[in-house]
């Protein structure tokens, strides 16, 4: 029996390192007997004298039938243990470190004494199943390195050093420190060797190379040829009853997206006509997609639903309403996900494995989500969102910068946010509106009218009647809008939307008529009477003001000075972005503009009254962007869809390569890669140059300088043109510079959002070095930066004349 002495541990842990295998063995069932014994007297003890027994409150907590169950779990991991025992007895050899960890095992068991046997019994039923665990690795461990060295492959355990997977020693160092602190890892069979490492980092994840002495039965990693379905072509659908099954019900936010979805069916349906006229039958890959709409589920607290009959926003279900059209009506193969466990069900995962890799190639070609449905897909899934991320678009409202995405230098730089820093590429981050050409516009529509309605809207409107945007009571509190208000109320009839359950709201001036939460075909006859919508600076960026001007009204909206952003106001802080908004609805004053939109700054009387006098004589017809009509928002949508590849690698790209025979771009370079474009200080690809392959294509590509502190946003809007992201790899090199007849002393390659970029003062160039951090929205005083504009088709701002 094992003694409580020092000596006698001492001596047992010699002897558990010492021992032939066949000894370790039957060490293993004096342990296993000797527990058994305990677990015995243990029930005697609390049968026998239940009243005086130490053990009492532990046996009342338990129960009988729980407590025969505990060591029933005890019974059956020591069971394990001592199979794996005898596993270990059948080796020949046992290494060092095999050694310590058996020496662990024989300090735990040396700690079990026979007082308070049944304290000790709960205690050790933690611990046994992680004793299980432990001799199972080790048993793994020795195997492996007895089969390494039988087979003479143990240098293919080394650490490789690939230029084509440079993350992998880094990778294995981290795996030897933490290996541990996810049970993940064990689950796909690392148990603290590195070849346990590299198969995993190998097969599981896709930061090594395969080894060349694995058999490669298991499942393929992003990096392996897959035999890929033969491809299907798309059709398009004007049935709309299949979607609204799958979108389900039992929420009032389901419900409100089911009835847009039935309004607009015939909508729908005269655009997906006109698109496939236009496309001329083109062959359309259909994809397979994935929608998990999280911040409807209840994971997520699901906050929008209860709001939505009390005056809640609805942009983001108007949104995505019209996004699960699209994808549906362009005939793509759609899957819609309301909860983790549909997101589980969909992906092939089952529940319980926490965040471990998910194993082969993803069943979807795109997932489109939003930031909740990212954490979820983090925190409960089996899928890896680093091995698949490049099939991830995130739904995104008000957009995500790149400084703001790359994780580490948001976190170097002050950039870290409660959202971002997920690493994407920023085009996969999809806006209401086109806020930055950093991230892709995907919008939403509003309802297009036909030619007799605009008629009878313009014939029936009245004068002065004015519509104010806001439907909660809070909008309405009057600090510093009684001057503005009474100066309407002078000019005009004031009608109000205003939520309320018994009262009418004390926020709302007696003068206004309020209607109280209308339904939308009732809220559209309304903006059809009226002239004017007017906005009281929030909400931001809604769908209503464009649901207003294409029912001919006019909307004015406030001037924001100074302009407000994350530094300066509540709402926009801790949002990734540090855009500047100058005005309510910034997509409206820009795209829109007079006479359908007017910006004032409501502070100054005399301009208020002047708007207000200008609007009632101004007579305007109904209008409405043709990129927020239905034909609109499914050419967008065909477009990124057919176009954007985020899976495929982009490798640097240098115009001197061009110069090669058989180099990328296909040809021979006669001469520099830009010109200068006609009465313009642009330049664009030369026409004797073959373009590599790129969407947008490079003939969109107008390559211009900013001035100091100017972003590229600005620089390309100056210029009529529209500054487009994935053209920065073909203007980040010294042949840019060049072309532009940069002087630069110095050229260097750094990481910064800002690059490529040169200072004029110190003549030093950058260009950029990290392909993330490529940014339209970064801009700096002291540097002047390279920008890639493209132009526009007319109505269509995401898309460049050559992109369909």
């Amino acid at each position: 029996m094992i003694t409580g002495s020092t000596d006698g541990k001492i001596m047992v842990r010699r002897c558990l390192v010492t021992f032939k295998p066949f000894r370790i063995f039957v060490v293993g069932i004096g342990f296993f007997s000797l527990c058994f014994l305990m677990t015995s007297l243990g029930g005697q003890f609390s049968a026998k004298r239940l009243g005086d027994s130490p053990f009492t409150i532990r046996t009342e907590v338990l129960g009988g039938v729980e407590s025969r169950g505990v060591l029933r779990k005890i019974s059956d991991m020591l069971e394990v243990i001592l199979k794996r025992m005898d596993s270990l007895s059948k080796l020949d050899n046992t290494s060092t470190t095999d050694a310590r960890r058996l020496d662990e095992l024989s300090s735990a068991i040396n700690r079990f004494q026979p007082a308070g046997l049944v304290e000790k019994i709960q205690a050790i039923a933690q611990n046994v199943s992680n004793m299980a665990i432990r001799v199972e690795q080790i048993l793994q461990n020795s195997m492996v390195q007895g089969r390494v060295v039988r087979d003479g492959t143990s240098s293919q355990c080394e650490v490789p050093r690939d230029p084509r997977f440079p993350e992998c020693p880094g990778k294995v160092d981290w795996m030897r420190a933490r290996w541990t602190s996810d049970p993940c890892y064990a689950f796909y069979g690392v148990d603290g060797s590195d070849c346990s490492f590299l198969i995993y980092l190998s097969e599981v994840e896709w930061f090594c190379p395969p080894l060349a002495w694995r058999n490669h039965s298991s499942p393929p990693t992003q990096h392996t040829q897959q035999a890929r379905p033969p491809k299907r072509q798309a059709a398009f659908r004007t049935d709309l009853s299949v979607l609204l099954d799958q979108v389900g019900a039992g929420k009032e936010s389901l419900s409100f997206m089911k009835r847009r979805i039935r309004r607009l069916t015939q909508q729908w349906a005269t655009a997906a006509n006109r698109l496939d006229a236009k496309l001329e039958q083109r062959w359309r890959d259909q994809k397979k997609i994935l929608v998990h709409v999280g911040f409807l589920t209840e994971e997520s607290g699901d906050v929008f639903s209860p709001k939505v009959l009390k005056g809640g926003p609805l942009g983001e279900m108007v949104q995505w309403a019209d996004i699960l059209t699209a994808l549906h009506v362009l005939g793509h193969n759609l899957k819609i996900s309301m909860s983790v466990k549909e997101l589980q069900g969909f992906l092939g995962v089952p529940p319980g494995r926490g965040s471990c890799p998910l194993t082969g190639p993803l069943p979807f070609d795109l997932i489109y989500t939003d930031y909740h449905g990212l954490q979820q897909m983090k925190q409960h899934m089996g899928l890896s969102l680093k091995k698949h991320k490049c099939h991830i678009r995130v739904i995104d409202t008000f957009g995500t910068e790149p400084a703001y995405n790359h994780e580490e230098y948001a976190t170097l730089h002050g950039y870290r946010t409660n959202w971002g820093y997920w690493n994407l590429n920023a085009r996969q981050y999809m806006t209401m509106f086109p806020h930055t050409p950093d991230n892709s516009f995907m919008g939403f529509v509003s309802e297009e009218l036909n030619e007799t309605e605009k008629r009878s809207i313009q014939q029936n409107k009245v004068n002065n009647m004015a519509v104010v945007y806001g439907k909660e009571a809070s909008m309405w509190k009057l600090q510093g809008k009684e001057g503005f208000l009474q100066i309407l109320h002078r000019y005009m009839e004031v009608h109000g939307t205003v939520y309320y359950e018994t009262q009418r709201p004390p926020e709302v001036p007696a003068f206004v008529k309020n209607h109280g939460l209308l339904p939308q075909h009732e809220l559209q006859q309304l903006l059809r009477k009226a002239k004017l919508f007017i906005g009281f600076g929030f909400p931001y960026e809604g769908p209503a003001p464009l649901e207003a001007i294409a029912n001919g009204c006019i909307f004015l909206q406030p001037k924001f000075h100074p302009p407000h952003s994350s530094l300066n106001h509540e709402f926009f802080r801790g949002k990734p972005t540090s855009r500047e908004v100058f005005s309510q609805h910034p997509y409206a004053e820009q795209y829109i503009g007079r006479p359908h939109v007017m910006t004032v700054d409501y502070n100054n009387s005399l301009e208020f009254d002047s708007a207000i006098r200008e609007i009632m004589r101004t007579k305007v017809e109904p209008y409405l962007p043709y990129e927020y009509t239905c034909e609109g928002m499914l050419e967008r949508v065909h477009a990124y869809i057919q176009n954007q590849d985020f899976c495929a690698p982009e490798p640097p790209f240098i115009p001197a390569n061009l110069s090669r025979q058989g180099s990328a771009g296909g040809g021979r370079m006669t001469g520099p890669p830009f010109v200068p474009l006609p009465n313009s200080t642009a330049l664009s690809w030369a026409s004797n140059v073959t373009a590599p392959t790129a969407w947008p294509p490079l003939s969109s590509l107008r390559l211009l300088v900013s001035q100091e502190g100017q972003s590229c946003v600005e620089a390309c809007q100056s210029a009529g043109f529209i500054c487009e992201p994935a053209h920065f790899r073909f203007i980040n090199n010294k042949e840019a510079l060049r072309g532009l007849e940069v002087q630069c002393e110095v050229v260097d390659s750094e990481i910064n959002h800002i690059l490529p970029a040169f200072s004029v003062v110190r003549r030093e160039c950058g260009l950029q070095r990290e392909p993330l951090l490529f940014s339209c929205a970064g801009h700096s005083p002291k540097y002047r930066r390279l920008c890639p504009c493209r132009d526009f088709r007319h109505g269509q701002v995401a898309l460049c004349r050559d992109c369909l």
